[in-house]
């Protein structure tokens, strides 16, 4: 193989493994050492970034917040500032993650699942 190919495919391999996802305000981003970041669509500071041990780690801290959450509950996780929102936000673009956006003041993501099943007790009861 020659260095002009290698140096092809190593590109090719890079941009495979480094992987970024553009949602409508927020971005997400698999690099290469197998962390992830969450950022703000289009931005290029720092302060608008979130870095993640893995999209695992950010996957735990969807599962540990409540069925319906703000902010101030990213916020106890030790994620602070405008990131704190950006990750709400992200959670509510991503289609990994099972929520919606409720409301935009204050930002508050209910989990889908949450949502459904709350739908379905009020179902049953008027049913009964």
């Amino acid at each position: 193989m020659s260095r002009a190919d290698a140096a092809e495919l190593q590109d090719a391999i890079g941009a495979a493994i480094t992987e970024k996802q553009e949602f409508f305000r927020t971005a997400g981003e698999h690099r290469m050492d197998g962390s992830y970041v969450v950022s703000r669509r289009g931005a290029d500071s720092a302060g608008n970034t979130k870095v993640f041990d893995s999209f695992d780690a950010l996957r735990r801290l969807f599962d540990r917040l409540p069925d319906e959450f703000t902010a101030d509950d990213v916020s106890r996780t030790g994620i602070t500032g405008s990131r704190r929102h950006m990750v709400v936000r992200h959670f509510g673009e991503h289609p990994a993650f099972d929520c919606d956006i409720a409301r935009r003041n204050p930002l508050t993501v209910i989990k889908t699942d949450a949502a459904d099943a709350g739908a379905g007790e009020a179902a049953d009861a008027t049913a009964d």
